[in-house]
């Protein structure tokens, strides 16, 4: 049986979700802040949008968002025109953005009280992935409209979790951007190492993929990082954003970071040569200079 859903937010990600939400026969109604997105979407999916979140969300069962940061999530939920004084009893709000953990539990505990269900559900796997439906989702909250919300989810996901109570959602996908920070700036040192060596890098990483190096961000990025092309997947900016969560949450549970440290700072040296929308390999970028 199709559920009446709103979507939320189409950026780069939101878009095609919403998409795939649409192709599963649901009855999908969008909202975005600029409304050619919205329109746009409803010419290629044939579904409805609204002009503000509040209507988009009246009488949905699900209403999934994928926004920026805490303050645009604020802006979708809060206020006459928002999502919270406009839905019924039993909804299940699913947050895809990647906010901090303390306003997921701070909606949770709104909902809760009002008789609504939150989910913080941040997503990886970059614009490919939501494109071809295979992202991996990390949850926050109860596990009844979990249950209940986690069939629609599978249509952009290919793996989701439950990790625990309300927070975890965003404090597990703090884990995957400390842990990508890392693993880029790695794999960057070791091609650009390989290139001055003058090495036949594709059969370097014939070897060496099929090894314990082997990543995604190895697989996928490997050769375009090599041709200094950096138009693919996540930008710095939204990086810097998400790395900027990490820190403030890891003053609040005495985490050490410094590794990350590091690579923000290297971030932001490919923000001041113009990079803000190179992906986040573009971190090679800074060791092909000399």
């Amino acid at each position: 049986m199709s559920k009446k859903i709103t979507f939320i937010g189409l950026g780069v990600m939101g878009y095609p979700m919403a998409g795939h939400l649409k192709k599963n026969n649901n009855e999908v109604i969008v909202y975005n802040r600029t409304r050619s997105k919205s329109e746009k979407w409803i010419n290629e999916y044939k579904g409805t949008f609204e002009l503000t979140p509040g209507l988009a969300s009246k009488n949905s069962d699900f209403i999934f968002i994928c926004v920026g940061k805490d303050n645009d999530l604020n802006e979708v939920m809060e206020g006459e025109e928002g999502i919270l004084n406009n839905i019924k009893q039993g909804t299940i709000i699913v947050d895809h953005t990647t906010a901090s953990a303390e306003i997921a539990r701070k909606y949770y505990s709104i909902c809760k009280k009002n008789g609504f269900h939150f989910l913080d559900a941040p997503v990886s796997g970059g614009q490919s992935g939501a494109e071809n439906g295979q992202l991996s989702i990390m949850v926050g909250g109860d596990k009844d409209p979990y249950d209940k919300v986690k069939k629609t989810i599978l249509s952009y996901a290919k793996a989701i979790e439950l990790i625990g109570e309300s927070g975890s959602g965003q404090l597990t996908k703090m884990i995957n951007q400390i842990c990508i920070a890392g693993l880029v700036q790695g794999l960057s040192e070791g091609l650009a190492f390989g290139v001055k060596s003058k090495l036949n890098m594709e059969k370097v990483l014939k070897v060496i993929s099929r090894g314990a190096a082997q990543s995604w961000q190895m697989e996928n990025r490997y050769r375009t990082m090599l041709d200094g092309d950096f138009n693919f997947g996540f930008a710095v900016d939204w990086m810097r954003k998400d790395l900027a969560i990490c820190f403030e949450e890891a003053k609040k549970n005495k985490a050490h970071l410094p590794i990350t440290v590091i690579v923000d700072k290297f971030y932001s040296q490919i923000q001041n040569l113009g990079g803000n929308r190179w992906d986040t390999s573009s971190l090679i970028s800074l060791l092909n200079k000399n």
